[in-house]
């Protein structure tokens, strides 16, 4: 026999223990493991170990699947909400940024109202009007710093 069919017969037999295998890989496998006596006692040896994993008692708690069950559902309902608030944020910033390129003309032909009115030196204007834009960024920002916290606290 080749490299290949003892391969094959390795993955197929750990098939086999996990998964079942179809009527075909069975017949090629117990095939193969008649005419290979190194398949065959490795078979043969991983079988018996595993019987003997079996006869192991496990102290088990009770209600391990039950708690199990539990922080699944936790985890699930966890990520679900860190979805919906970074797709809820991130709607809000695009929102943001089209009103800000679309009223930008308007805000600034108001900053430089008040600027007339009130004889604020151009650089003022131009700091309140960056000023402006940079706010809801900020408060972004401090949001999403606040929710890592929270989620790294938990």
């Amino acid at each position: 026999m080749n490299e290949t069919a003892h391969t094959r017969a390795q993955k197929l037999f750990s098939h086999s223990i996990v998964e079942g295998l179809s009527s075909t890989d069975q017949a090629w496998l117990d095939a193969h493991l008649q005419a290979c006596a190194e398949c065959a006692r490795e078979t043969a040896t991983t079988r018996e170990l595993l019987a003997a994993l079996h006869t192991v008692p496990v102290a088990v708690p009770s209600d391990l699947a039950a708690r199990t069950q539990l922080r699944v559902r936790l985890r699930a309902q966890q990520s679900s909400e860190t979805f919906s608030s970074s797709a809820l944020l991130w709607a809000i910033t695009v929102a943001s940024w089209l009103l800000g390129i679309f009223s930008a003309p308007l805000v600034w032909r108001g900053f430089a109202w008040l600027g007339e009115r009130t004889n604020l030196p151009k650089p003022m204007l131009q700091l309140g009007f960056v000023l402006w834009w940079a706010a809801p960024a900020l408060i972004a920002v401090a949001v999403v710093l606040r929710q890592r916290a929270a989620s790294s606290r938990a």
